[in-house]
């Protein structure tokens, strides 16, 4: 089990244009703790934030100050240090389409990843391991699965697959940065669902970064709403969506669809 904190976490970027330089904070003092068996979702609209905080999560980036801890240990900066670290820290990209290679089969990318992570296994152990991942998001008959290529594959399977590999190095904490919004509406519950099972299943923390106040509310115990980089609100899931203090949440959540809502006033 892990737990991942962030700690005031802050990002800059320098802007030059001629000879002039300005600074854009893209984040500002954010801090959060996924804590293992719950999901937290970080919702906002475009250019908040959101995939920065992935970044720095992911060691894609490092923040301008602040820091990101697990099980209470700010994380080092050896080589040996970060193997552990994205061992226990996984990501799910938004992209199921440019996450994966067309020129491998979908056993090549899980292969590679146990084979990454578990250098003690020998070939059949990495095969084996290959069709338990693939039978756990639900992609069955595995071995069928196995040989396919993503031009083969659905968007749905597609991100299955990406799933999988995340798990494959069997970590504590997920990633997970709009991983249904470039797929099909018919086919976004069924990972959304798969998402949730996995992290009962396996106690994992999740962090659900979205723009979709609606399944955030559904999947999420507790979310956190971000504005221009700072986090405006912050609570569970229901308080925040459905009883909003701020006035950028309110926005958020009035242009969020609502069914009930939507049934209610084609009746009267």
């Amino acid at each position: 089990m892990t737990t991942l904190e962030a700690r005031d976490l802050v990002k800059d970027y320098r802007l030059r244009s001629g000879l002039r330089s300005t600074r854009l904070r893209a984040v500002d003092h954010v801090s959060f703790t996924l804590q293992p068996g719950s999901t937290v979702a970080l919702v906002g609209q475009s250019g908040s934030g959101k995939s920065t905080i992935a970044k720095l999560l992911m060691q894609l980036e490092r923040p301008s100050s602040g820091q990101i801890l697990v099980d209470g240990a700010p994380v080092g900066r050896g080589r040996q240090a970060r193997s552990a670290y994205r061992k226990a820290v996984q990501m799910v990209f938004q992209d199921p389409f440019a996450s994966l290679n067309p020129y491998h089969s979908a056993g090549h990318h899980l292969a590679r990843a146990v084979a990454l992570h578990h250098p003690d296994l020998d070939r059949r152990q990495v095969h084996d391991r290959v069709l338990q991942l693939l039978r756990r998001v639900r992609l069955d008959p595995a071995e069928e699965y196995a040989q396919r290529k993503p031009h083969e594959l659905s968007g749905g399977q597609r991100q299955r697959i990406a799933i999988a590999r995340a798990l494959a190095p069997e970590p504590g904490i997920l990633v997970a940065d709009e991983p249904v919004s470039m797929l099909d509406v018919s086919i976004r519950l069924g990972v959304l669902n798969l998402l949730a099972r996995l992290q009962r299943e396996e106690n994992l923390g999740v962090l659900y970064i979205t723009h979709d106040l609606a399944t955030a509310r559904h999947f999420s115990d507790e979310v956190m709403v971000l504005h221009h980089g700072v986090v405006v609100e912050a609570g569970p899931a229901d308080d925040v969506i459905l009883r909003p203090q701020h006035e950028y949440t309110r926005t958020l959540a009035a242009a969020a669809p609502d069914p009930e809502r939507r049934i209610a006033e084609l009746r009267s």
